[in-house]
């Protein structure tokens, strides 16, 4: 499939190699150029803009970073929306607002496929193909759509009508609220106790607290590995947008409440754009000192 692919960050990078590996003919655009090099070297065609990406496309799938730039991406002056056509198919793969993917259906021009498929999985998901893709939007779309999205990831979900895909990921980012607050205070808590943490780690992964967060970020903390699976900032973004979400529907989350105040001070803090597990840097500073972590 011939495919325009906007935002080539930490997730979409490993998205398009792995488009490219699948046969794909991929042309991209990013804000900053220097951010493509990895997959122009891997076979990706430049684009200078959203809607020079959309020519010739049978396929647009858009990876940025907040839903102002969503918004910008599909109805800016150079925007996919100003040059797409009927029989091609835009996928937005930002985890965005529901509200927002509900209100570019409306704005989509005639005979044009939508989809809303963000995805769960982290940076490790996206370089080995095993993502998770929660789709909302045009049924025949999604069924177009499918191998494509199963050449990214094992599970693929389709939720129903625009928005559902990204209600679908606002539960999964929920989730994750309380897996990550969870594993900070664990390790915390450990380390206070004067316990092994490497052991702790291994032992709470074997039991009923094991969780995706323990499994990939644990280690990551344990060796000052800080650098972004998913950044920080991004996921204070996707935690408001949730809680927005949850208000309009009259439903209380005090938990996520909760994790959004912390990432709030780990982004004010300047750390946001460290990976969610940097979260512990509200705890642990920037101590190193001989036996901190052990």
């Amino acid at each position: 499939m011939k495919i325009g692919f906007i935002g080539t960050g930490v997730m979409g990078t490993g998205i398009v190699k792995n488009l490219l590996k699948a046969g794909n003919r991929v042309t991209v655009y990013n804000r900053t150029k220097a951010h493509a090099e990895e997959v122009l070297a891997a076979g990706a065609s430049w684009a200078a803009s959203p809607a020079e990406a959309t020519l010739n496309s049978e396929a647009v799938m858009v990876m940025v970073g907040f839903p102002a730039d969503v918004e910008e991406t599909y109805l800016g002056p150079k925007g996919i929306f100003s040059v797409v056509q009927p029989g091609q198919i835009v996928v937005d793969m930002t985890t965005s607002k529901p509200s927002l993917e509900r209100e570019l259906k409306q704005k989509t021009p005639a005979g044009v496929g939508i989809l809303d498929a963000p995805v769960s999985g982290g940076d490790k998901g996206a370089k080995e193909g095993t993502l998770t893709v929660m789709v909302g939007g045009d049924q025949e779309a999604y069924q177009t759509m499918t191998p494509v999205f199963l050449q990214l990831g094992k599970d693929i979900h389709y939720f129903g009508t625009a928005g559902a895909g990204q209600h679908a990921k606002m539960a999964n980012q929920i989730m994750v609220a309380g897996t990550m607050t969870g594993l900070v205070e664990t390790l915390v808590y450990a380390k206070a106790a004067g316990l092994n943490l490497q052991d702790v780690v291994a032992t709470v992964g074997g039991g009923a607290a094991a969780n995706w967060s323990l499994t990939n970020y644990a280690p990551r903390i344990l060796k000052d590995d800080y650098t972004p699976g998913f950044f920080a900032k991004h996921f204070l973004k996707d935690l408001r947008i949730a809680l927005e979400e949850a208000d309009a529907m009259g439903i209380d989350l005090p938990a996520t409440k909760v994790a959004k105040q912390l990432y709030e001070q780990l982004v004010d803090s300047g750390h946001g754009d460290l990976g969610t597990q940097a979260l512990i840097k509200l705890w642990w500073k920037d101590e190193k000192e001989d036996g901190k972590k052990d």
